[in-house]
């Protein structure tokens, strides 16, 4: 039974039984805060009274922090209501949603607009996001729910349908129609998820698109896009993927303005499709083709292979039909993939992860996740500029098992994408949290060390350079990018440019054919190696002194109580200058009692004593090996390394444990901290075996042997 303190190791090992169970899942979503939308629904519905969520209350603390906080004189009007007291006949949505829908307000949040003006595009999408069957009539309690993907969850969110105005009009997302709330209710969902309405300003459109969808986004800058980029855009659409593209504006005041081409610069596009046709019957040549689509749903692109262009009079009826084009000022239109790559600056591809969609007939990514996180002191030891550090990230074993099925220019190997995300930074933005500077290298693993789950030590990265690794550490919440390498295996390390930066990230794997990731975990273990005791005429100056000094103190009963204890080791402790300790605590005795009382007497006679001291020497040995600098301490991330020497194999959790536990503020753990965790490693394994009588690694304990193991120990 391990040993976890309350707080984030508990928490997370709930997470984990949640997971087993299907929770989070596409069927299964958790409930925000744990409540249940159909429950309270029907509770109100009985009491016949109107939902008022109190995790989310009509107050400033929902609306923000600083601009939108208790100081700012924008928030001194604003007044909470309910549809049916803004407008008669309020609708949740008035004949389809659609992107007039979503008209932005006084909120820096055209980011999430343009994700769910997309969103409106994929009604399979959408209704993932937004059931269906809500209403203001039939079954009306003020109460409506949303789902959203977060960090590898899908999350069902609760809202009650007050929402902020100004002189009775919607201060945020408002509909073209004034009686449709679907759009403001989302946003305030999606507000609830992150914590206010402030936290929502500033983002990234790709952002909203994966809290949506669970996806993971691509960007490609035109000028820089590699050579496949058709067949890559070609395969997205295959899978469902949601693919986007713009013209950048060098100048912010020509935002949205057409071209003479018909294009429009600074405006998001939707790409609807992908083709390939023979442009005449006599010819074997073939022309590729992209469909694009403008949201306004006019202003159409004017060049060749637009609606009216003399190009449609080479193809035939059937290839036509096939590209299902027709003239009509709609917003969608054809071009030619080299005018595409000509006029458009970046396409941005969000592609769908296995449980985005229940449609079986789409082919998807393989997908694998991983949570993880960096710990200050222990495993958050920053980009490859710090060697001494680099190697203490949590590591991530790659297995790519399968070529892909069509390799570009005869280049065999598997096409993957690693996304690096880190979470909880938006709703942490109000205790002052930026965007960590983020990314992550990739190593290949030589092949006698294949199947070897250990993790990877500092030699390794200082011999060994990295087989690929994301362009750039940036301040985004997810970096990714798509690589091709041969089949094999290989480690994965993420990291934060700077160590010492703590967070929570989550890591996923995306590919064509078969992969498998997971974190690197050595297994928990532990020797138990039992100095031989030495011989009479082999007895150190050390060992006469500490017999002659036992006897002084344990007087006829020849024991010693913790006190006692105390007072032999610092006797002779104190005289070792190098390492430059004022000696061990009373509470540090106490826990070497409990290790070595083999009799339960809370004493030590004179052989316990003996082998406590052959455990305290060896173990002084490894202190001075990496107390190297005799500062009387040894630095956290060496601390792994010392453990190991001591004979105990801990996996990262273990690890980030022994950091918050016994490193002081400047992450160094000193002697008497040293000694006090290989103590309670040696008595809780110790312990622990004892009780694992089948030896299957579990045990079962009541209430009062789990505290009477943990009080003494």
């Amino acid at each position: 039974m391990p040993y976890t303190p309350s707080g984030f190791f508990c928490d997370r090992l709930i997470r984990e039984r949640e997971r087993r169970d299907g929770e989070g899942s596409l069927a299964k979503p958790v409930r925000f805060n744990g409540q249940d939308f159909g429950g309270l629904r029907q509770d109100c519905l009985q009491r016949k009274s109107l939902f008022e969520d109190e995790s989310f209350p009509a107050s400033v603390e929902s609306l923000g922090f600083k601009e939108l906080g208790h100081k700012s004189n924008k928030v001194k009007n604003i007044v909470w209501k309910r549809p049916k007291e803004i407008c008669e006949n309020p609708q949740f949505i008035v004949g389809g949603a659609s992107r007039t829908d979503i008209c932005q307000g006084d909120l820096g949040d055209c980011w999430l607009l343009a994700a769910i003006a997309c969103l409106t595009l994929n009604e399979k999408l959408l209704y993932r996001v937004v059931p269906q069957e809500q209403s203001f009539s039939e079954g009306y309690a003020g109460i409506f729910h949303f789902q959203f993907w977060r960090y590898g969850d899908w999350v069902d969110v609760v809202i009650d349908d007050r929402i902020p105005t100004f002189n009775n009009q919607l201060v945020f997302t408002k509909s073209a129609e004034r009686n449709e709330f679907w759009s403001a209710l989302l946003e305030k969902a999606y507000a609830k998820l992150h914590g206010s309405y402030e936290a929502l300003k500033g983002g990234n459109t790709t952002e909203a698109m994966e809290d949506f969808t669970g996806g993971v986004t691509e960007f490609y800058e035109m000028k820089e896009a590699p050579k496949e980029l058709y067949k890559i855009m070609k395969k997205a659409l295959e899978r469902g993927s949601l693919m986007g593209c713009s013209i950048d504006s060098l100048v912010p005041a020509r935002f949205e303005t057409r071209t003479v081409t018909g294009l429009v610069k600074g405006h998001a596009y939707s790409v609807t499709a992908v083709e390939e046709c023979k442009a005449s019957p006599n010819k074997e040549s073939k022309v590729r083709l992209v469909r694009l689509r403008n949201p306004w749903g006019q202003v159409e692109w004017n060049g060749p292979w637009s609606d009216n262009s003399k190009e449609w009079t080479t193809l035939s009826k059937s290839e036509k039909e096939k590209l299902q084009h027709q003239s009509a000022e709609d917003g969608e239109f054809w071009m030619s993939f080299e005018d595409f790559k000509k006029n458009y600056t970046k396409i941005e591809i969000c592609n769908l992860t296995p449980n985005a969609l229940e449609d079986d007939k789409i082919h998807k990514w393989t997908v694998s996740v991983n949570e993880g996180r960096w710990v200050r002191g222990c495993s958050a030891g920053g980009c490859r500029n710090y060697p001494d550090t680099f190697w203490t990230n949590p590591q991530y074993r790659l297995r790519l098992l399968e070529e892909d099925d069509d390799p570009e220019d005869n280049e065999v190997g598997c096409t993957f994408v690693v996304a690096l995300m880190q979470k909880n930074r938006r709703k942490e933005r109000k205790m002052g949290a930026n965007l960590f500077t983020i990314g992550f290298a990739i190593y290949e693993v030589p092949k006698e060390m294949h199947g070897n789950k250990q993790h990877m030590q500092k030699d390794f990265f200082l011999f060994n350079s990295s087989k690929a690794r994301c362009k750039s550490y940036i301040n985004l919440r997810e970096v990714t990018q798509r690589f091709r390498l041969a089949p094999g295996e290989y480690v994965i390390v993420p990291s934060t440019y700077e160590p010492h930066q703590e967070g929570e990230f989550i890591l996923r794997v995306f590919s064509e054919k078969r992969n498998t990731s997971e974190e690197i975990e050595n297994r928990i273990e532990a020797d138990h190696p039992v100095p031989a005791p030495a011989s009479a005429g082999e007895e150190s100056e050390d060992d006469q002194q500490f017999r002659s000094i036992f006897q002084e103190i344990a007087g006829d009963e020849m024991e010693i109580s913790a006190n006692e204890l105390k007072n032999v080791l610092n006797r002779v402790i104190t005289k070792h200058k190098d390492l430059n300790t004022e000696g061990f605590s009373l509470e540090s005795c106490r826990s070497m009692i409990a290790l070595m009382d083999m009799d339960g007497t809370g004493r030590l006679n004179l052989q316990e004593f003996r082998h406590l001291w052959n455990k305290i020497k060896q173990w002084q040995g490894i202190f001075k090996h990496y107390n190297s600098d005799q500062s009387g301490s040894i630095n956290s991330y060496e601390m792994r390394n010392a453990v190991n020497d001591a004979g105990f194999r801990l996996n990262n959790q273990l690890y980030d444990i022994i950091t918050m536990r016994y490193a002081n503020e400047s992450m160094n753990i000193d002697f008497d901290s040293f000694i006090s965790c290989l103590v309670r490693l040696e008595a809780m394994f110790r312990a622990f075996q004892a009780f694992d009588q089948d030896g299957d690694g579990t045990i079962r304990l009541s209430v009062l042997e789990w505290l009477q193991l943990t009080m003494y120990a």
